[in-house]
């Protein structure tokens, strides 16, 4: 065999028996920012079956860059240990505020989730939801993101998991599926989404933990998603709520299951 060919054959095989392999999962998160990484992490290191898609090259959400392409972030002493757990070096700056590199911080969070057991898959995004009867949300219909972005006519695959958790963040588009295709009445004030408000850091980052539940039967909300959801206000590039949403999400779907 040719060894250019024996290169590709082993990445087909590899990624193609991991995919089947968590074509049924315990738990599937949409988004591989910081908060669906967490989540990933403590879920995975209960020993629960876990699938992170992400529609990105990247992971890690808008954590990389920081407030406006200062790659530094700030967390709140309520996260910190989060971030010892993670093993993210970090500064003290008084005020119960502490800063950690952006890169880092991110670089960590995956190695961490991975190595813990959960699986992520990159450019692959949702494009609609499994439900059971209309009662209930069973899984995630995806694609290719480049299939999306070439707006081709490509049939999807399903993935099947016993809860899903939405972290696409500010879209949150794994709840825009319910609501639009679905029609389903989400467990908020007004039954629908009820759209992000703006930017005040500390409101919105108890509102964001307050808020991260199960928003419609097997689907929860986590990090930006939530605040979007339920009407929270924007954070900026403060991200303890973020971890702390993914964690308490994890914690839920763990004593649920």
């Amino acid at each position: 065999m040719l060894k250019d060919i024996r290169i590709t054959s082993i990445i087909v095989q590899r990624y193609l028996s991991e995919l089947e392999w968590y074509l049924k999962s315990d738990v599937a998160i949409i988004g591989a920012g910081p908060a669906g990484l967490t989540a990933a992490y403590f879920l995975a290191k209960s020993g629960r079956k876990v699938a992170v898609f992400e529609k990105k090259l990247s992971i890690g959400g808008g954590m990389w860059g920081g407030g406006m392409m200062f790659n530094i972030i700030v967390f709140q002493e309520e996260a910190r240990e989060i971030f010892a757990e993670f093993e993210i070096p970090h500064q003290s700056h008084g005020d119960g505020y502490y800063s950690a590199d952006a890169v880092l911080a991110v670089s960590s969070l995956g190695a961490k989730a991975i190595r813990s057991g959960a699986k992520v898959f990159n450019l692959l995004a949702a494009e609609d939801v499994l439900v059971e009867g209309g009662l209930r949300v069973t899984g995630v219909v995806l694609n290719w993101t480049a299939v999306q972005q070439a707006n081709l006519h490509v049939d999807p695959v399903a993935v099947e998991a016993s809860y899903v958790i939405d972290t696409t963040g500010h879209d949150c588009q794994v709840v825009r599926f319910v609501q639009e295709k679905l029609k389903g009445k989400l467990f908020t004030e007004t039954g629908k989404i009820i759209g992000e408000r703006p930017m005040w850091a500390s409101a919105g980052e108890n509102f964001l933990l307050d808020h991260t539940k199960e928003v419609f039967p097997g689907l929860y909300v986590a990090g930006m998603s939530a605040g979007a959801v339920f009407g929270g206000h924007r954070m900026g590039p403060v991200f303890g709520g973020m971890l702390l949403s993914g964690r308490k999400a994890a914690r839920e779907i763990d004593l649920a299951l």
